[in-house]
């Protein structure tokens, strides 16, 4: 089935710089992608504004109770449907006997019903390639693999930070920081 890269579409806000730069960036990985025989399946990205109200579960909540702050709207990118087009490709590949082995490199628990499938029924082999990459700065954001989808798939690979570096791409904002330190 060759290879296929599964991702959300980001769009230009205008008056967004932050937009524009990741329109940009993704750009460019899509062409880099596409003269490399990859077929790009995508989504939208979809906006979605929530409002958090401040209570006891919002860190300084009384602070900011008393500042006269009750809300606080934010705006959220969601990925929608990427899940199911992998899902299927992955299901439809198997019935047909695309492949024997397929990689999923993603860290989504939903593909899990359809890894099961493939596996018992279609006796297909799965294998799962998870990140392990600590962010020291903001520990929220680090990269953990999926336990569970480790353990519904035949071969496991975690990749860690330096088995990544040779593939990072270098700019020279990155050397300009490097300058500084």
């Amino acid at each position: 089935m060759g290879k296929r890269y599964y991702t959300g579409t980001v769009s230009e806000r205008e008056g967004d710089l932050r937009s524009k730069e990741a329109m940009a960036k993704q750009t460019f990985l899509f062409t880099f992608l596409k003269n490399n025989k990859w077929k790009i399946k995508t989504s939208k990205l979809k906006r979605r504004t929530e409002e958090i109200y401040i209570d006891n579960r919002v860190a300084d909540y009384k602070n900011l109770l008393q500042l006269g702050i009750n809300k606080i709207k934010i705006e959220r990118l969601r990925e929608k449907g990427i899940d199911v087009k992998l899902a299927t490709d992955l299901i439809v590949g198997a019935i047909d006997n695309k492949y024997d082995t397929a990689i999923i490199v993603s860290s989504d628990s939903d593909l899990i019903p359809a890894i099961d499938w493939i596996r018992h029924r279609a006796k297909k082999t799965i294998e799962y390639i998870g990140f392990s990459i600590p962010d020291e700065v903001v520990p929220k954001n680090s990269t953990n693999p999926l336990i569970s989808l480790i353990a519904q798939t035949d071969i496991k690979r975690i990749l860690i930070k330096s088995d990544l570096q040779f593939f990072a791409v270098r700019t020279l904002f990155d050397e300009d920081i490097e300058k500084d330190n």
